[in-house]
This record gives structure tokens, sequence and C-alpha cells, in this order.
């Protein structure tokens, strides 16, 4: 399989591990659905750019910055832990999960590389037992948000980016690398996998039908 290499798992989140969006709902949680109008509506040319270009990124900091601006990065947290249980006990997908701990077994370092948000997405991926979550996050103030993302949205190319950015400073760089997604916007990481899955529409066996990448 690795040939002595050391091994790493990497899992898209919204899709692949949950059966759902999470971003929506943690934003609905945080400020309920009139922020996210709001956020709209500071911004109407920005939003309305993204909208006319289709541009999911600029849109997500349209929003996501629109709702958290403001907001206390330990209030965020508290909801965050909070979103974190209730994705664990009701959102997850079985048979990724079984997946996941077949990796940890091996005693592969597993990871998320995502687009949704680090408040969420670290106390899930710890309560996992994975060693990282590489996601979406916002600028910081101080100890309150911004209104901006912070490095940008964690999708498509910039998947691949961060993940490889995270293998150098773990001295992981010459890893053998699994990886599961489920849409276009896990393509790039899947393509720098030596082994990637895509997971929509199908059930992932728990242990790999063959393990030679």
């Amino acid at each position: 399989m690795s040939g002595g290499r050391p091994v790493v798992a990497a899992f898209d989140v919204d899709g692949t591990i949950t059966r759902r969006d999470c971003v929506r709902p943690f934003l609905q949680r945080v400020g309920g659905v009139r922020s996210i109008i709001l956020a709209v509506g500071r911004r109407p040319l920005a939003s309305g750019r993204a909208l006319v270009r289709r541009d999911r990124d600029a849109l997500k900091d349209v929003i996501v910055g629109g709702v958290l601006r403001g907001r206390r990065v330990s209030d965020v947290e508290a909801e965050g832990r909070s979103f974190a249980s209730y994705v664990r006990t009701t959102l997850l997908r079985d048979d990724v999960v079984a997946r996941l701990r077949w990796h940890q077994q091996q005693g592969h370092r597993t990871v998320m590389v995502s687009a949704s948000l680090r408040p969420y997405l670290e106390p899930l991926a710890a309560s996992l037992g994975m060693d990282a979550a590489i996601c979406t996050d916002v600028l910081r103030i101080g100890d309150t948000y911004g209104a901006h993302l912070d490095g940008g949205n964690c999708r498509a190319a910039q998947k691949a980016v961060r993940l490889t950015a995270w293998l150098r400073a773990n001295g992981l760089a010459d890893a053998e690398v699994w990886a599961y997604g489920d849409s276009r916007g896990d393509a790039e990481m899947l393509a720098m996998a030596h082994r990637g899955e895509l997971v929509r529409g199908s059930t992932v066996r728990a242990v790999p039908p063959e393990t030679t990448p």
C-alpha cells in the first residue's frame, strides 16, 4: 500500500463526512436568518457582482463576514462547540466515518479539508480523533471578528494548496495521500491524491476493496 511511507487521509466535510451542508445552519444558529439577509444588504454591490458572476467564494465572503463581523470570537467559538456536538450526533455519514476509523486503526494521519468554518470544524475534528481541520476562517480584529474571510475560501484549488502546505509543515511531504470528496469543489484535492474517491451517491466500504493506490 504505502511502501513504508506515512499515509494521510484527507476528508472533505459537507456531503462527505456529513450528510448535508453545515455553513448555513451554523450561521443561522449564530445570528438567525435575518442576519444573513442583513449581511447581503450591507454590501449590495459586492453581493450583486457575486450573484451575476456566480462567484460562490465572493458571496461567501459577503455572507459569512457579514454575519460574524463584530461578534466576540469567544462567543462564536462557544456556538461552534455546541454546533459540532449537534453535527456529531445527527449529521454524520456512518459509511464515511467507518472508513475514517479504518484509516485511524491503520495508524494513518487524518485531516479535514473543507470550505466549512473553523469555529465548529476544529472541535468536530478533535471529537473524531482527527489530526487537523484545514478550513475556512474569518479575519479577526482583536477579540472580535472582522467582515471578511481570512485567506479566502478553502475550496477547489485552495484545498490542494492548503493540504500541500500542511503536509510540508508537518514533515509529510512524501506521504501517500488518500482523499475523499463529493463535489467539483474537491476535484483538485482528489487529483493530487495518490488515491482519490468521490463518495457522492455511493456507499463507502468500511475497508477498501483493495489497498494498492
